[in-house]
């Protein structure tokens, strides 16, 4: 139905002034500015009236029909507001709250419509908007930052209406508005200087200005009766008993025990008080406020019918006067109304009185707006008047445009800094919005002594990260057995946060390892810097690190022992304790020196973890260089630290492209890049860990881990001597026999031996020679692999799980091929273990080799793998070592086994012993 084109007029004008506060409504306003015809200035009889505001707030429920909408709709008798969801163009509003208006000119009154999330429609919204992944406390934030905009909205209603309407959905009234009221309440105190400044350029009256409203607003109660309360709508019911007839119908008895109960909550907890002006809101002494709308029917098919059935009556009755348009469905309303009787002024049989309608209920107040007569709402003995003012429309929109600019937000400047203030004292609403955040708080807060107790129970004085882990995640599920509401994960940081304090606080333990996997004892240190001695009173202390772990080992040689503490850098277990044992000992000796970095400046640095790239130095490498193909030239990647196989064979490039001319062979040969192995070292930097197969190459350590000495000549060594020879302990007669076949090379005199040569003996069995025979073509090598554990225990192994044993004169029976033709174990279970549980394990410690006065040489090329792969495979600075003939050596394998990237730690007693091991043909 088509309003009169008045009003469209008026609602074009409202909009036009109104956009600064409804922003959804901008699309509708151009619609109506474009439909209507009338000409954009006031008319002039309605220039000067006044106009009552009436704003509608509350919730609704789950029902198809929106019960806000329908009420303007009923109170207008039009179809103003769309019942289905969304505005009247189509488009649905966005979650938030938001004002919707409409104006009836003919009736003088402006209805301001506030829709929240507490409506069913902007709850859907706001529920769809929350993504899935948002946490506990993102969704009380934005369902926080929703309530606050509603509250806004509000005090904004409460400062610009005359008369609001509460509607509730159903006919119990709801105490959560009681804290809302006093906290809307506190917060209009607060920001009432800063409305003050808004509006004091407004034409209004002083007292408007002074206290930032056109009134004290009367608050109405608006119920909607569920189906369970159902009565008659004409008061028919006399509650059960017929007998004894009521004045007062069901529904009027409920009004009146609601306003009594509504009215003793508002008193108590003081929103009303005896001085209206001093209140946010007044509700009459002598007059309802409650209004209580009776259930609907619940056969909605039988309802349209009674309605089809009286339109049909009420055609057939005024046929001869045909009326179209939107009179005949007035028409139509008020016949269906007065063919009802609610609205007829006689009275029912029985006495009792009429139910007044909606309409009936509102307009009794909105008379005392428009007549001027204002609301005198204050009690007590000295009542004082309230202030009232009836403003005309354009009046009503320039306050009401600034006020929505300050409380809603505007992006004006000179409005910009009172929008900051004002938002500044929302912190009033805390005690409202933020009532779960306070529950969560004090129950949080009450769970973190308890929480502290479960971390700080069964602790050390000093203990391990491992153990500050452990206790943190007993601390936090005992938190978590306590803790509720969104605050949780906040005082869950702040636990954490605690507990690492008191951790760092003089009880973390040195997280330092030794090379033998074991803890510092010490609290958390400093080391000392060099010449500088330790400070126990330093906080924190400068010490050393120590793990009060001991062991006893041999020197280089083997002949003296000492006791040594458990290292914590390689320098310390490969280097300084042997050099401070061959003082003692085998400092004399004469021995073979491994190649070690050599400085060419004062401070060097260690190598960084990335593939060395070294130059060319092949001849004419300035323009050959720029010439070859892009493939040789990135022929090694980033992250492989070794260089391509053909750059390592020291072999040239397959394709020499145009500059392959001649033979092939000449220009492999002319071209051939020199070996690795011959390059020089590099003088700047060196290798911060031990020599193996995946470091670097051209890179050196600062020291060897390795030693290999000379003990003296072949004949010191005498396996029928037990008492042994040259101050060496007895043990070592147990030294394996390695017979060696020496054959003539092309039949001449100079022989040669052929290693690995089995010799039968006069038995048939194998391995060597029997003692009482002696040949001139066969030479005996004396081969010994020692092993030490750690209390200083050694001996001589013939193989992975046996121990050679003397069982008479001549030595060991046992020949040397099978031990040097398997993988010998690094790591074997001490022969002797303790009372404990845990097994002790015992060491390669060093290589005997005992090179005959023979024509023969023997080469040692020793590979260690200290660990499961991927673990690299150590070896000396210098491989393929040349033994001369005549010689007793002694090859002293490192204590322990580290990278650039750390240590290698012995085998753990779950561990298989088999992936640490000294590879064959060594």
């Amino acid at each position: 139905v088509r309003p009169p084109v008045s009003l469209y007029f008026y609602r074009s004008l409202f909009f036009s002034s109104f956009t600064l506060f409804n922003p959804n409504w901008s699309r509708q306003t151009a619609i109506l500015k474009e439909s209507g015809s009338a000409a954009h200035l006031e008319d002039a009889s309605y220039r000067d009236d006044g106009l009552c505001v009436v704003g509608i707030f509350g919730k609704s429920n789950m029902k198809p029909g929106p019960m806000k909408e329908s009420i303007i709709n009923t109170l207008a008798d039009k179809h103003i507001f769309s019942l289905f969801g969304g505005t009247e163009d189509g488009s649905s509003t966005e979650c938030g709250s938001n004002i919707r208006a409409f104006y009836d000119q003919e009736n003088r009154v402006l209805y301001l419509l506030l829709s929240s999330v507490y409506d069913s429609g902007q709850l859907l919204q706001a529920c769809r908007s929350l993504s899935a992944a948002s946490g506990h406390s993102d969704a009380h934030e934005f369902w926080k930052g929703l309530d606050r905009q509603h509250c806004l909205h509000l005090l904004y209603m409460f400062s610009v209406c005359h008369v609001l309407l509460l509607v509730h959905p159903n006919q119990t009234f709801d105490v959560t508005y009681d804290r809302l009221f006093r906290a809307l309440d506190a917060l209009r105190q607060k920001v009432l200087p800063l409305i003050r400044v808004a509006i004091k350029d407004c034409a209004v009256s002083k007292e408007w200005k002074v206290n930032c409203r056109p009134c004290p607003p009367r608050l109405l109660f608006v119920f909607q009766m569920s189906g369970t309360l159902k009565v008659s709508v004409n008061g028919s019911d006399s509650g059960g008993n017929s007998d004894k007839p009521k004045k007062h119908s069901p529904r009027r008895r409920l009004q009146h025990a609601l306003e009594d109960q509504i009215y003793r909550i508002f008193r108590k907890s003081r929103v009303l008080t005896n001085q209206s002006s001093n209140c946010l809101f007044t509700v009459p002494a002598n007059q309802a406020f409650v209004y209580v709308i009776p259930a609907g029917e619940e056969d909605p098919v039988g309802a349209l019918l009674g309605q089809l059935r009286s339109n049909c009556v009420l055609g057939e009755q005024d046929s001869s006067t045909a009326v179209s348009g939107p009179r005949r469905y007035q028409q139509m309303r008020r016949s269906s109304r007065v063919s009802g009787g609610t609205d007829s002024g006689m009275a029912p049989p029985g006495g009792q009185l009429v139910d007044c309608s909606l309409k009936e209920f509102l307009w009794q107040h909105v008379d005392l707006v428009l007549t001027k007569k204002g609301f005198d709402d204050s009690v007590g003995r000295n009542p004082q008047p309230s202030h009232f003012e009836l403003p005309t429309y354009s009046k009503w929109v320039q306050v009401a445009s600034r006020l929505h600019q300050v409380l809603i937000g505007s992006t004006e400047e000179e409005m910009a800094e009172l929008v900051v203030k004002v938002q500044s004292q929302l912190k009033v609403l805390e005690g409202y919005l933020d009532a779960d955040t306070k529950y969560s708080d004090n129950r949080c807060q009450k769970a973190l002594p308890l929480a502290h107790s479960a971390y700080q129970s069964n602790l050390p004085h000093n203990y391990t990260t491992t153990v500050h882990k452990n206790q943190l995640a007993q601390a936090l599920r005992v938190y978590s057995q306590h803790a509720r509401g969104v605050a949780f994960q906040r005082y869950a940081l702040q636990l954490h946060e605690d507990c690492y304090k008191f951790w760092s606080n003089g009880h973390q333990l040195c997280e330092e390892r030794s090379l033998t996997d074991q803890h510092c004892v010490h609290k958390f240190h400093l080391l000392p810097l060099p010449g500088e001695k330790p400070d126990m009173d330093r906080n924190p202390p400068i010490l050393n690190h120590n793990s009060r772990g001991r062991s006893t080992s041999s020197c280089n040689c083997g002949r003296k022992q000492a006791t040594r503490e458990d290292p914590f850098d390689i320098q310390a277990a490969n280097y300084d304790f042997y050099q401070m044992l061959e003082e003692k000992c085998c400092g004399k000796l004469d021995r073979i020196e491994f190649p070690v970095f050599q400085p060419s400046t004062p401070d060097p640095a260690p190598a960084c973890n990335q593939t060395q790239q070294l130059p060319c130095e092949a001849p004419g490498s300035g323009e050959e260089a720029k010439l070859k193909e892009p493939s040789t030239a990135q022929s090694h990647t980033p992250g492989d630290p070794s260089l391509s196989l053909a750059l390592s064979l020291g072999q040239s490039t397959d394709s020499l492209g145009p500059y392959a001319d001649g033979d092939g062979t000449e220009s492999q040969v002319q071209h051939k890049r020199p070996s690795l192995v011959d390059r020089q070292p590099s003088t700047v930097e060196y290798l911060p860990g031990m020599m193996h197969s995946g470091c670097p190459k051209g890179l050196l350590p600062k020291f060897s881990s390795w030693s290999l000495v000379k003990l003296g000549p072949a004949k010191s060594y005498n396996c029928h001597n037990w008492t042994g020879t040259a101050q060496l302990p007895a043990w070592l007669l147990l030294l394996l026999p390695w017979d060696l076949v020496i054959q003539p090379l092309d039949g001449g005199t100079t022989t040669w031996p052929a290693p690995n040569k089995t010799l039968v003996g006069s038995d048939g069995s194998t391995g060597g020679l029997g003692r009482s025979r002696k040949r001139d073509d066969v030479a005996r090598v004396f081969v010994g692999f020692e092993y030490e554990d750690s209390r200083g225990r050694r001996f001589i192994s013939c193989g992975p799980d046996k121990i050679v044993k003397v069982l008479g004169p001549g030595g060991a029976k046992e020949p040397a091929t099978r031990v040097l033709n398997i993988d010998m174990p690094l790591y074997i279970p001490s022969p002797s273990q303790g009372r404990g549980l845990k097994p002790h394990f015992a060491q390669l410690a060093r290589l005997f080799v005992v090179v005959p006065d023979a024509p023969l040489e023997v080469t040692l090329n020793p590979q260690v793998q200290a660990g499961p792969p991927p673990c690299p495979v150590f070896h000396p600075e210098q491989t393929d070592l040349v033994l001369p003939c005549d010689s007793f050596w002694v090859l002293r394998f490192p204590y322990s086994y580290a990278t650039e990237h750390g240590p290698c730690y012995p085998p753990k007693e779950n561990q298989p012993l088999s992936d640490y091991k000294v590879l064959r043909g060594i």
